[in-house]
C-alpha cells in the first residue's frame, strides 16, 4: 500500500502521516510549506517524519500541476488524503485569493490527478464550516449547506461539489470529511487552544470574541486521524436507495460519500478557558471582543453515520486532549 497525503507538513496531514509510517505504510508527503504560520513548526514536524525510511517528502505546491502529475506518475498511489488547504475563517477576509489558489484550483488538480491515474479512493478534507448560517443542532449530513459565512467555507462546500462531480463523471471513489475545531500536540498556532495557551503562560490578555458567548465542538487529534485512517479503507459505492426526486446531501448515486467527524460534546469557550488555566496553573486576562465576521456561535456535530460506517465515535475528553497539548506546548518551547 502507497498513500500520497498533501498537506503533509500541516497538523492534521503531520498526524495522519506518522500514525501510517508507523503502520509500516509507505507514506508520500506533500507540502508546499508556506508562511501561514512559523514554518519552523514545520520543518519540526517534518524532522519528526524522516526519522521514518517509509516516508517520502515532496517540496511542491498543489497549483503546480506538472509536479503534482510527475508525483503520481513516479509512486503510483493506492490512495490519496488530501488534507492541503489554506485554512482559517478570519485570514480568508484579509487573503481571499490564497483561499482560491489552495483550496479551489490546488484541489482540481488533485482530481484530475486522480482520474488520470485511477486512484482507487480519494479521501479530503471539508470542514464544520460548510454547515454555516444553519443554527439546526447537531449539524448533520443529511443538512443544508448552501448559506456559506466566510470565503473559507464557500471554498470547502465547492471542494464537496468538485469531489461530487468527478465522483459522478468518472466514477472515483471519494470521501469528504468535515472536521470539527481539531486540536492537540503539534497543533496550528492560529487556532484558540495554541494562542490561548501562549498569552497565558506568558501573561498576555487573550481575546474573548463575542464575549465567551460561543460553543465548539472540539476534537482531539488522535480521534480524527483514528476516524481518517478508519474512512481510508471504507471505500465508498454508489447510493443504491439513493432517490434523485428527493436527493439527500450525504450520499449519491455516485461513489461518493460525507461525513462528519467531532467529538459530540460542544463545550462553552468560557469552560474552554477554565480548563487551560488549570492545565497551565495561571489565570488568563481576559479581553473580552465582539463577534468576528465568518464566525459562528456554535458547532455540533452528528457522527452516527461516522460510527454506523466506521465502527467509530471520537471520546477524548476536552480536559485529558488540552492536558496533553499544554504538556507538548511546554515541551516544545521549553517553558
Amino acid at each position: 500500500m502507497k498513500i500520497l497525503v498533501t498537506g503533509a507538513a500541516g497538523f492534521i496531514g503531520f498526524s495522519v502521516s506518522k500514525r501510517l509510517a508507523e503502520q509500516d505504510i509507505e507514506v508520500v508527503g506533500y507540502d508546499s510549506i508556506n508562511d501561514y504560520y512559523d514554518p519552523r513548526l514545520k520543518f519540526d514536524r517534518l524532522q519528526v517524519l524522516n526519522e521514518f525510511k517509509n516516508f517520502t517528502f515532496v517540496h511542491a505546491d498543489l497549483c503546480d500541476n506538472e509536479k503534482l502529475n510527475e508525483t503520481f506518475r513516479e509512486h503510483k498511489f493506492d490512495r490519496v488524503i488530501n488534507l492541503a488547504a489554506q485554512p482559517g475563517v478570519r485570514y480568508s477576509l484579509q487573503n481571499p485569493k490564497a483561499y482560491v489558489d489552495s483550496n479551489v484550483v490546488g484541489f482540481l488538480n488533485v482530481l484530475e490527478a486522480c482520474r488520470n491515474h485511477r486512484i482507487a479512493h480519494l479521501v479530503f478534507a471539508s470542514s464544520s464550516s460548510v454547515y454555516g448560517s444553519n443554527e439546526q443542532m447537531p449539524f448533520s449530513e443529511h443538512h443544508n449547506t448552501d448559506h456559506p459565512v466566510s470565503l473559507y467555507a464557500a471554498t470547502k462546500k465547492a471542494n464537496e461539489l468538485m469531489a461530487h462531480a468527478y465522483s459522478h463523471l468518472y466514477n472515483i471513489p471519494v470521501t469528504g470529511l468535515r472536521f470539527f475545531t481539531v486540536y492537540g500536540p503539534w497543533g496550528r498556532p492560529d487556532m484558540a487552544p495554541f494562542l490561548f495557551t501562549k498569552a497565558i503562560l506568558e501573561g498576555q490578555p487573550i481575546k474573548v470574541f463575542n464575549n465567551g458567548l460561543l460553543k465548539r465542538d472540539f476534537t482531539y487529534i488522535d480521534d480524527i486521524v483514528e476516524g481518517v485512517l478508519r474512512i481510508t479503507e471504507t471505500i465508498p459505492e454508489p447510493g443504491s436507495d439513493y432517490d434523485k426526486k428527493n436527493p439527500d446531501p450525504a450520499f449519491s448515486h455516485a461513489p461518493y460519500v460525507i461525513y462528519n467527524i467531532g467529538n459530540n460534546k460542544p463545550v462553552e469557550l468560557m469552560r474552554f478557558i477554565e480548563i487551560l488555566e488549570e492545565k497551565t496553573g495561571k489565570e488568563a486576562v481576559k479581553e473580552m471582543m465582539p463577534m468576528q465576521p465568518g464566525d459562528v456561535l456554535a458547532t455540533y456535530a452528528d457522527i452516527d453515520r461516522l460510527a454506523k460506517c466506521a465502527d467509530f465515535r471520537p471520546d477524548t475528553p476536552l480536559e485529558i486532549g488540552l492536558e496533553r497539548f499544554v504538556d507538548w506546548f511546554k515541551k516544545y518551547y521549553d517553558n
